[in-house]
C-alpha cells in the first residue's frame, strides 16, 4: 500500500480536531456520520453503507480476487462530560466531549481509506466500520442486529483503543478476555412519606440506602486479570425531596457491576439481587430495578492476535501483554460472535490524562502509528 505523506497526516490531524470540536453522544451521531461520509467519499470506496445500527456507516474496498472480509472498526460517539483540556480545538458543545479518543480512532480509520483508495486490496475485501453508540454498549449489538450487517459480515475484525498510562506508541495485546463485562444497575426504593416530626408514620428507605451503600462495594473481590475479579462501583445515590419537613419515601441507587467474563457477571447479578431482596424485606421497603449500558466481555481470538503480533513485529513496534485485560468495558466483543476478532491497546503516553477525564485529549502522534498497524495487517492478509 502507499505511504502517507506529511500532507495526509496534516489533513487527518485537522479532521480529528474538527470531530473533537463537534462531539455527539451515543445514538445522536448524525452530524459526525455526515462529516465522516464526506471525508470517505473523497477516497472512492467501492460501496458505502449508511444508517447501519443507527448512524453507523461502512466503507467497502473490494479486491480483484476472492479472499476473506476484514473489518477495521472505530467509534463515532462522545461522552456527556464537560471538557477542561484547554485545547484550541476543545468541544463547542456544553457538557459533551470526545474524552475517550474516538475522534482519534476515526481519524486513523479514515487514513486507511486514503491508502485503500490509492492501492486497493488484491484479495478479499476491507470493511471500514464507523460504529455508533459504543459508550452505552448498544452500538455493536445494533449493528450486528441490523439486516444491513449481512452485507458486511466479516471473517476477521480488528480494532484499537488508545491507552493512557502506556508509553506513547507501545502496544498492549493478549489472547483471551481483554475487556470486562459490565452493566449499570438502576435500583429504585419505595416506602412511604411522612411528616418529618412523625417519621414513625412512614417507611423510610434511608436504612436500606445506607446498608446497600456499604454492601454493594463489598461484593468486589480479586484483581483485574484474575478469573474471579468483580468490582461494584456506586455512581449515584439520591433520597427524597430536598426539604426538611418530609421523612422520605423513595430513593434510588445506581451501581456499575463489572466482572472478567459474562459468566462471572451472571453470578454477580444473582448476588446483588439477593442482597437487595434481603435488605428491603428487612425494612419493609419495596424495590425494583433494571439494567442499562450492558457490555459483554471482549475476548481476543488467538489467530487474530497472531495476525496483529506479526504486523507489529514487521513494523518494529514494541508490544507485550502488560495492562491486559483492561478493567474498562468495550462493546467490540459483540463482533467476536461473528468473526475472529482482536483489539489492541495503543499507548497514549505515561502522563496522558486518563480516559473519561475532563482534561483528556487524544495524542495526534498516534494517528500515523495506528494507520501503519492496520495497513500492515491488511497488506499481510489481503496483499
Amino acid at each position: 500500500m502507499s505511504q502517507l505523506t506529511p500532507f495526509d497526516i496534516s489533513e487527518l490531524t485537522a479532521f480529528r480536531c474538527e470531530l473533537h470540536r463537534f462531539p455527539e453522544l451515543s445514538g445522536e451521531e448524525q452530524d459526525t456520520a455526515r462529516r465522516v461520509k464526506f471525508m470517505l467519499s473523497a477516497h472512492d470506496p467501492d460501496r458505502m453503507i449508511t444508517g447501519i445500527g443507527g448512524h453507523g456507516l461502512a466503507a467497502i474496498y473490494e479486491g480483484s480476487a476472492d479472499g476473506p472480509t476484514v473489518m477495521i472498526r472505530c467509534e463515532l460517539d462522545a461522552l456527556p462530560i464537560q471538557e477542561r483540556s484547554g485545547a484550541s480545538h476543545a468541544s463547542t458543545s456544553h457538557g459533551k466531549a470526545h474524552l475517550c479518543g474516538h475522534d482519534g480512532h476515526m481519524a486513523i480509520v479514515a487514513g486507511l481509506a486514503r491508502l485503500l483508495h490509492r492501492q486497493p486490496p488484491l484479495h478479499g475485501r476491507v470493511v471500514l466500520l464507523f460504529q455508533p453508540a459504543e459508550e452505552t454498549g448498544a452500538g455493536a449489538g445494533a449493528v450486528t442486529e441490523d439486516p444491513k450487517f449481512a452485507e458486511i459480515r466479516p471473517d476477521y475484525a480488528f480494532a484499537l483503543h488508545n491507552r493512557p498510562g502506556f508509553a506513547l506508541g507501545h502496544v498492549g495485546l493478549a489472547e483471551g478476555p481483554v475487556n470486562c463485562a459490565s452493566r449499570g444497575m438502576k435500583l429504585r426504593l419505595r416506602g412511604k412519606e411522612a411528616h418529618a416530626s412523625e417519621p414513625q408514620n412512614g417507611v423510610s428507605p434511608a436504612p436500606v440506602l445506607a446498608e446497600l451503600a456499604h454492601a454493594f462495594p463489598a461484593l468486589s473481590r480479586g484483581k483485574i486479570g484474575e478469573p474471579d475479579f468483580t468490582l461494584v462501583t456506586l455512581t449515584h445515590l439520591r433520597m427524597g425531596a430536598p426539604a426538611f419537613g418530609i421523612s422520605p419515601g423513595e430513593a434510588e441507587i445506581f451501581a456499575t457491576l463489572r466482572t472478567a467474563t459474562d459468566a462471572g457477571m451472571n453470578a454477580l447479578l444473582a448476588q446483588a439481587e439477593t442482597l437487595v431482596r434481603k435488605t428491603t424485606e428487612q425494612y419493609g421497603v419495596c424495590a425494583d430495578w433494571d439494567y442499562v449500558d450492558v457490555f459483554h466481555h471482549c475476548e481476543n481470538n488467538p489467530e487474530a492476535v497472531s495476525i496483529l503480533r506479526s504486523a507489529l513485529d514487521g513494523l518494529g513496534i514494541s508490544h507485550d501483554t502488560a495492562g491486559c485485560p483492561m478493567s474498562a468495558s468495550e462493546d467490540f466483543g459483540r463482533f467476536g460472535q461473528y468473526a475472529k476478532s482482536a483489539m489492541l491497546f495503543l499507548g497514549a503516553g505515561e502522563t496522558c490524562p486518563a480516559l473519561h477525564n475532563p482534561d483528556y485529549d487524544f495524542p495526534d502522534q498516534l494517528i500515523p502509528r495506528g494507520i501503519a498497524i492496520f495497513e500492515r495487517v491488511l497488506r499481510d492478509m489481503l496483499g
